[in-house]
């Protein structure tokens, strides 16, 4: 079996199951686990597939999905995401704890993180299979019931998670930000985001432009002291104004 036969194999085989993990993938089409995450990779970067910590499941496309579907969310405003992405990772020192929460741009902020020697706490699926391939970072992955959609694990249990945990720096997403501070679209993750500020030192939102003026169903939190808001462009000057007198940082990462 050539490794495009292998790849589309195992495309079918998802998309009949709905979901597959790596070793009955590796055993049903051949091959090593390190040949079967290449081509997951390759199905997920084509859209087909969703990466999971030791599997992929099958992606819906669906206009109504993809509003909420983190790979949906991925592709939007990469060069702006990468630019954020990169400042973010710079500021992270080896030995630090941080907390990663299921955003996108967080997800790049961990691919730039993946050869520090960190401690990484997160309720994200597609950010810990990405890290239980690297050996130089301590995954510590939250309890809770999984959101398929958002690949992200939320609930009570979620919550908990974060009740005894420190953390040097938490790195947050969003879905808006206006002059009252930062909203999101989801009560679930509005709580755990709440949790993951409480348990951090410091919190660094990572926010494209695409964000600003934009709220959504909750605020999850107004600007406060040890808030850092990391983006690519000015906000509006009563935006900037309010970070400002709340002792916040604005940064601009280009």
């Amino acid at each position: 079996m050539t490794s495009k036969q292998r790849t589309e194999s195992i495309a079918r085989y998802i998309r009949e199951h709905s979901y597959a993990d790596l070793r009955t993938l590796a055993a049903k089409f051949g091959g090593s686990l390190s040949t079967v995450r290449r081509a997951l990779d390759q199905l997920e970067a084509r859209g087909l597939v969703r990466r999971h910590h030791g599997g992929a499941s099958y992606v819906e496309h669906d206009a109504v999905a993809q509003e909420y579907d983190f790979l949906a969310r991925k592709k939007r405003h990469p060069a702006e995401k990468f630019a954020i992405a990169s400042f973010i990772a710079e500021q992270v020192q080896p030995g630090m704890t941080v907390i990663l929460d299921g955003g996108s741009t967080t997800y790049a902020v961990a691919r730039l993180l993946a050869e520090k020697r960190l401690q990484v706490i997160t309720n994200s699926l597609p950010i810990a299979s990405l890290f239980s391939e690297v050996g130089s970072v301590e995954t510590v992955v939250t309890g809770g019931t999984t959101y398929s959609r958002l690949g992200v694990l939320l609930g009570p249990k979620c919550e908990e998670s974060f009740t005894e945990i420190h953390a040097d720096l938490a790195v947050l997403g969003g879905a808006g930000i206006t002059e009252n501070g930062i909203w999101n679209y989801n009560a679930q993750l509005v709580a755990i985001q709440r949790r993951m500020i409480a348990a951090a030192e410091r919190t660094m939102f990572a926010l494209d432009n695409s964000k600003f003026g934009r709220k959504a169903l909750s605020l999850t939190t107004p600007f406060d002291r040890r808030m850092t808001i990391v983006t690519d462009a000015r906000p509006a000057t009563n935006v900037a104004r309010a970070i400002n007198t709340a002792g916040a940082t604005l940064t601009l990462a280009r």
